[in-house]
């Protein structure tokens, strides 16, 4: 019996001592031990390898199911970091569906607690659902992985939202896991590691300034005051709204944060990982190509938010929505209108991506009509603006030439105006060979091919904008209609964005017919083809 013990007693002092060891020594001992030892050994790099982090403790758990990526490395590396003693108030903001609340909400505390079983970890989400769902998968974990974690639950407490770990044999407290909605309550509750996952439910919930207010005044007056000594946050969650939590928190106390900010395309040469600008967050599952058409799918302002983790206020820096509203008009009205002159203007897909971009494909008009003057004074004439259609879409080359065409013949404009930045003659070839088609066709009848007037904009994209944004301003464009995504991509637009195709090519048409008005002197960012003046 006495051997036997002695016997266990050296094993355990052997394992312990194995655990220091490096990789190739630990291999070593592995292969000349027995059958039993290596059994053993095999269980304390099992243990070895959970302690690692959290991603590693998924890894084990789900035989290697759990997906791994460098942006989930950083979201383990700040919980290894806190979990090794430091104290950290840490901002990871993440794109959807990139696994951070997997990582964060829930193998992230599993593995705190398996490390440290007298600490709390207190966690809070948008809604107490989805909190609660949370807390119950970390406690369903304990519960089927008992002997593999070696932390046991509590029998008298076991409640998804709230639950406690059996004491460690020689301690006398007790460590667990609570849960709660963003602005519920946390009475007489406290914590080591704090969690809040996305704290907004949706854009309607961030857009609300009362719901922004309130989940701010719940984190500063209830959540916050519940850390312990030396207690450790982490703040994970895509931007709704530049004024949401994380946008409060950036603009009131940086200096106490650590900010990991994770855009779904890199954004500069900064970028924490070390991407490239452009690179894939995580290119496994969402390419570059796949981002693209999100992009295109969910709208401008949304991609900025949720995917790059940049909101823009809803009033962009150049255009207001209320320029665009106050002077829509409708199709019954435009009939009453003499337009003189009408073009298309195409500005074609760029950039260095193989995905298709939208083709931006607009037609607008112009008219010398008579308006009320400032302050109710005596009508005035002066040249009024129309944006008559907007045919913008994802389209080939073999396909954009065809639509601008088609567009042309019905408005008859007079001329196609076509940035010619990326494609160089390229793109007046497309157009020639499109009305070509059209005219074998017989679509053209006996419509003369609209005059070509290529562009090269060489200055920013602001410096081509705010001229025509002025006129917007004044009153003296109107919006025939309505043109959601156009009018979604100018509101949301500010400098420094890459502009959208929609947004260029209704710049490039306005911009010819603005310049036989007077704004002659801020149209020197462009490079025409062809001199100004109507037909």
């Amino acid at each position: 019996m006495t051997t036997a013990i002695n016997d266990d007693l050296l094993e355990d002092a052997l394992l312990t001592h194995y655990r220091t060891l490096p990789a190739g020594e630990r291999r070593h001992i592995a292969r000349q031990a027995s059958p039993a030892l290596r059994l053993r050994l095999s269980w304390a790099e099992r243990q070895m390898a959970m302690d690692r982090s959290p991603g590693a403790l998924a890894a084990v758990l789900t035989e290697g199911r759990e997906k791994q990526a460098r942006h989930l490395d950083m979201i383990d590396d700040v919980f290894m970091r806190i979990a090794a003693g430091e104290r950290m108030q840490v901002m990871i903001t993440c794109p959807p569906r990139h696994g951070k609340s997997q990582r964060a909400s829930r193998w992230g505390p599993l593995w705190y607690l398996r490390r440290h079983p007298t600490h709390r970890v207190m966690l809070a989400s948008y809604g107490a659902d989805l909190a609660d769902d949370h807390g119950r998968w970390v406690r369903d974990q304990l519960r089927e992985y008992t002997h593999t974690l070696g932390v046991r639950l509590d029998d008298g407490s076991r409640a998804a939202n709230r639950f406690d770990l059996e004491q460690p044999r020689g301690s006398s407290v007790r460590g667990g896991m609570v849960t709660a909605g963003v602005g519920g309550s946390l009475n007489g509750k406290g914590f080591n590691l704090g969690v809040i996952d996305d704290p907004f439910k949706g854009s309607e919930d961030a857009n609300s300034p009362t719901q922004r207010e309130r989940k701010w005044e719940w984190y500063q007056s209830v959540f916050y005051t519940r850390r312990a000594p030396g207690a450790s946050i982490v703040l994970i969650n895509t931007r709704w709204h530049e004024d949401d939590l994380s946008g409060r928190i950036l603009a009131t106390e940086p200096e106490n944060w650590t900010l990991i900010d994770l855009p779904a395309t890199a954004l500069s040469g900064d970028d924490p990982l070390g991407r490239k600008v452009g690179d894939a967050l995580w290119p496994e599952q969402y390419d570059v190509d796949e981002l693209e058409r999100t992009r295109r799918a969910v709208g401008e302002r949304v991609w900025w938010a949720l995917y790059q983790q940049q909101p823009r206020p809803l009033e962009g820096g150049v255009w207001s929505q209320a320029w665009i509203d106050d002077n829509r008009i409708s199709t019954s009205v435009l009939r009453s209108i003499d337009l003189d002159r009408i073009v298309v203007a195409v500005d074609p897909a760029g950039g260095s991506t193989n995905s298709n971009d939208e083709v931006g494909i607009t037609a607008a008009g112009s008219a010398f009509v008579e308006s009320q003057g400032a302050h109710h004074s005596r009508p005035e004439r002066r040249d009024e603006f129309y944006v008559l259609d907007d045919k913008s879409a994802s389209l080939g080359a073999d396909e954009w030439g065809i639509v601008a065409c088609q567009l042309a013949i019905d408005w008859q404009a007079d001329a196609i105006v076509v940035e010619s930045n990326f494609g160089g003659d390229m793109t007046a070839q497309v157009i020639k060979q499109a009305w070509q088609e059209l005219t074998r066709r017989g679509v053209t009848g006996r419509m003369l091919m609209p005059r070509l007037i290529p562009v090269n904009a060489k200055k920013g994209k602001r410096l081509r904008a705010e001229p025509i944004a002025q006129l917007y301003g004044q009153g003296r464009v109107h919006h025939v209609g309505q043109f959601t995504k156009l009018e979604g991509q100018m509101v949301t637009w500010v400098p420094g964005m890459d502009s959208p195709d929609r947004m260029d090519s209704c710049v490039h048409a306005l911009t010819e017919l603005a310049e036989v008005d007077g704004l002659e002197t801020t149209m020197d960012t462009y490079e025409r083809g062809d001199p100004p003046g109507r037909r």
